[in-house]
């Protein structure tokens, strides 16, 4: 498999400073701040990066899970909320994310949807990687 690369840029101090981050195949850049980070300014963040990778993956994992059970999906639409929360002990944490998807699945019982919906949560190679230490919630709706 291939390996895949981004960078990120930062110049200036934590509040007043600015940065870029960009994806390797060139297909994303974009700028970063404290205000895009921490607050509501413009510009992106890691913490939004990680939610398009954790809903991104968990997409196309879904659909690989319900073609695996003998169904094919003809629409996985998935959104990722990450909560970044300031600690109590000081510094910043990922503590959760909440995926929300919803998926048309022709013949699927909203049983075995929810079942193979929840394995796809906890086994795709993103929420593999995150898992640790951080809570994944998963709402998920057959339309």
């Amino acid at each position: 498999m291939p390996i895949r690369s981004a960078e990120a840029f930062w110049e200036g101090s934590l509040q007043d400073g600015s940065g870029r981050m960009s994806f390797g195949s060139g297909a994303f850049e974009g700028q970063y701040s404290f205000s895009s980070r921490f607050e509501e300014g413009s510009g992106t963040n890691p913490e939004e990066l990680i939610a398009a990778a954790e809903a991104g993956c968990f997409s196309m994992a879904l659909s690989a899970d319900l073609g695996k059970a003998g169904y094919t999906a003809t629409r996985v639409a998935t959104s990722a909320e990450v909560n970044l929360t300031k600690m109590p002990e000081g510094g910043w944490s990922v503590t959760r994310i909440d995926l929300r998807t919803e998926a048309e699945v022709p013949g699927l019982a909203e049983e075995d949807f929810q079942q193979i919906a929840n394995s796809t949560k906890d086994n795709c190679p993103i929420s593999r990687l995150l898992s640790s230490g951080t809570e994944i919630t998963l709402d998920a709706k057959l339309a």
